[in-house]
């Protein structure tokens, strides 16, 4: 283990100087409105390669001697570590190979290979891809570089901190996502030195919580992540040296849900203009579903970490967060097969003012015992949640038999 210190993030501040970009911090009205929080959005999905992650790739690459340069690093990474390493590992003429594991996402897999990095696929998971690029970092005399652990990242992510605090210079809150807690141990460790009243607040996907287990047991665990569309914190473990600089700054930590991550970037879809990934909203998750009640009223700095989805995941996380907001909604119902029974059901639905996205008949299958009777399934588009109890209170009062899908 290695200590970390707030000089270490002031030294990597001035060594990365330049060649990182300082991204803006602007508050957000609209966001600030459906959350009742005053939110400052610091835009990490504007950096090159669309993540944070580029401050600490910079800052340990920058560390490595002559000898390490020459021969080149290696990194374990679903994407975004290795997007950084790539990127500015091509600027310092330094060779980067990086072991993504099979389920990486496409955008961040051809990114990599686009910014000259020698990507290697291995793996069903996370920890598989770690242990091959470490038995390939020993065979072939690489310098392996830790995603979230190793000392020099975690000062180059700490330099986040020290600009939110000159950007935002009242802040009272910041929401740090969590995977291996590298970003939340740098950020914490500027802002608690320098303004300790500031509440640190930590979020974690629900299927990834492995800091709630650090944290209950004293030290870190690994676990198997299930599947989550924050996917850059699908990481098994909490990382020994970013475990007691996250464990002694951390105010509060909280846990999000897969709808909760959804409607997280759909609202920052409709109401910022922006995209940025599962890992990145889970912040904004927090506070919208209403789990850090006591922000209510206070400055709060949000870290959009990155950007880097799949176009073809966004389009379905849009899908899943309509759903989660009760925009779109699919439901069962039971009509007469007679002339006029749809009608009367379409009907209904468009005099609530709800678009039918899809409809279909199922009539062997109906369940029930009356043969001139047919179930249909239909896809509706609503206002909002509020909308749709409506119709649903309107389907009870026509007695029409219907099931919400689920």
């Amino acid at each position: 283990m290695h200590a970390v210190t707030f000089a270490d993030i002031q030294a990597a501040r001035e060594r990365i100087a330049g060649a990182v970009y300082v991204s803006p911090c602007p508050e957000s009205i609209p966001l600030s409105e459906v959350t009742g929080m005053r939110l400052f959005c610091k835009l990490e999905n504007l950096q090159r390669t669309g993540s944070f992650k580029e401050r600490g790739a910079r800052n340990a690459l920058l560390l490595l001697d002559a000898g390490q340069r020459e021969r080149g690093v290696i990194a374990a990474s679903a994407g975004n570590h290795a997007l950084g390493l790539a990127y500015h590992g091509r600027l310092l003429n330094i060779p980067v190979t990086v072991v993504m594991p099979r389920f990486a996402p496409l955008v961040k897999y051809n990114t990599c290979q686009r910014l000259g990095a020698n990507v290697l696929l291995h793996g069903a998971s996370f920890l598989e891809a770690k242990d091959h690029a470490g038995t390939l970092a020993a065979e072939r005399g690489l310098t392996y570089i830790h995603g979230y652990d190793d000392p020099a990242i975690i000062a180059g992510q700490g330099t986040m901190g020290l600009e939110i605090l000159e950007q935002v210079p009242d802040v009272e809150a910041v929401v740090i996502p969590v995977g291996g807690a590298g970003l939340l141990a740098g950020i914490a460790l500027a802002i608690k030195t320098l303004r300790p009243e500031v509440r640190i607040i930590a979020v974690e996907p629900e299927g990834a919580a492995k800091f709630a287990l650090a944290l209950a047991q004293g030290h870190p665990v690994t676990i198997q992540c299930s599947p989550t569309l924050a996917d850059g914190l699908a990481v098994p473990d909490i990382g020994a040296n970013a475990f007691p600089i996250a464990r002694d700054h951390c105010d509060k930590l909280v846990t999000v849900n897969e709808d909760e991550i959804a409607l997280a970037i759909l609202r920052i879809v409709e109401l910022e203009k922006a995209i940025v990934e599962g890992s990145g909203a889970s912040g904004l998750a927090a506070c919208l579903a209403g789990k850090l009640p006591e922000l209510a009223g206070k400055r709060v700095v949000l870290p959009f970490c990155g950007g880097n989805i799949d176009p073809a995941i966004l389009s379905r996380v849009i899908d899943k967060g309509l759903v989660a907001d009760g925009r779109v909604c699919r439901f069962s119902a039971v009509i007469s097969d007679r002339p006029g029974g749809l009608a009367g059901l379409t009907k209904l639905i468009a005099d609530s003012g709800a678009s039918i996205k899809e409809i279909v008949h199922e009539r062997a299958f109906a369940g029930s015992s009356d043969i001139f009777a047919v179930s249909v399934l239909c896809t509706i588009e609503t206002r909002n949640r509020a909308h749709l109890e409506e119709i649903f209170t309107l389907l009870e009062a026509e007695q029409i038999p219907h099931s919400r899908a689920r």
